[in-house]
């Protein structure tokens, strides 16, 4: 017992000590530089990831300002500046382009809630058959990605022709919920041509079961082998997953100039929908089995790359007519 006291008694020092020399550190900075943490942070980090990370965890941000300013409403986002500005004491008029660099920084801040909420109400609202909206996306997607056939009813197994487990889709979409169908459908209608692409070759039988000359015949390089729909609904929950974590921050305000919006979320997921796939061919798995397997392997890949600030997972995505702006 006396050791355990001993222990946190070592450990509250040693912060107090290292709050005490990094209050000490910020201030002689300050007398130095002439500048406070926030103008030190916007005048020598470049718009995107590297600043917006900084300023997120920063003191100075406070999580009442934040709120404050959670509705994204250009006023209240501009009311927050002001009261920043004047708890740092910080001229405006002197400083104009730190009240741009922080403004931009703080949209992507209160953008990215937003975007959690927008997702997370999404993944929440089940589908319902009984629904007239949720049934039009559904057909609507069998219709972009069987364009020349039509189905025979709404219950049919043709719906494992694209991916589904059986013969009513609604059932594959409980863990994802709206989500997973506006992304398959999003990924459909604004990358056609890729997606129709991905089924095609996600139909292909593994190489292992046709003879030399058949292989040959089909001009494949590797099968590809699994269910078109169902790792769409899969990569709906791995991006959802980097969106919670908070990993998916760099890559979204690198990309995202101010708001990242749920555009920005499904030009993501089709993003990881084709680069799984290469992942897919790369592993040459033996079979589905091994899908959790490739898809954890995978997530670890992508979780690497986004710890780089300047990571940005599909800056010219085809669908996005979005592009980087220096502010």
């Amino acid at each position: 017992t006396d050791l355990s006291v001993f222990r946190a008694l070592s450990q509250f020092l040693v912060f107090v000590y290292c709050s005490l020399l990094w209050r000490g550190l910020k201030f002689i900075l300050r007398k130095v530089t002439g500048r406070c943490e926030l103008q030190r942070i916007c005048y020598n980090n470049k718009h995107g990831a590297r600043r917006s990370l900084k300023i997120g965890t920063t003191p100075n941000i406070s999580d009442s300002l934040l709120r404050s300013a959670l509705s994204v409403d250009s006023d209240r986002v501009e009311k927050t500046i002001d009261d920043i500005m004047a708890l740092k004491k910080i001229n405006p008029d002197t400083n104009p382009q730190l009240g741009v660099s922080l403004g931009a920084s703080l949209l992507q801040i209160v953008g990215y809630r937003a975007l959690l909420m927008q997702v997370e109400k999404l993944r929440r609202e089940a589908y319902d058959c009984e629904n007239q909206e949720h049934e039009e996306m559904l057909l609507k997607l069998w219709k972009e990605l069987r364009p020349d056939t039509p189905l025979s009813g709404r219950i049919s197994k043709q719906w494992c022709e694209i991916g589904f487990q059986g013969s009513d889709p609604k059932t594959d979409f409980r863990g994802m919920g709206l989500l997973g169908l506006h992304n398959l459908l999003y990924f459909a209608e604004h990358d056609k041509a890729t997606a129709l692409q991905m089924l095609s070759d996600s139909l292909q039988p593994k190489h292992n079961e046709l003879n030399a000359a058949e292989w040959e015949q089909k001009s494949l390089d590797k099968a590809i082998g699994y269910s078109f729909a169902i790792v769409g609904i899969n990569m709906t929950e791995l991006t959802y997953s980097l969106l919670l974590s908070g990993a998916l921050k760099t890559h979204l305000y690198n990309v995202a100039p101010e708001l990242p919006g749920l555009t920005h979320f499904q030009q993501t997921f089709c993003h990881l929908m084709q680069e799984f796939q290469r992942f897919w061919v790369e592993e040459d798995p033996s079979d589905i089995m091994e899908f959790n397997r490739v898809r954890a392997k995978f997530q670890r890949r992508i979780v690497r790359q986004l710890q780089d600030p300047d990571a940005a997972l599909c800056p010219h995505f085809s669908a996005s007519d979005l592009r980087l702006v220096n502010l």
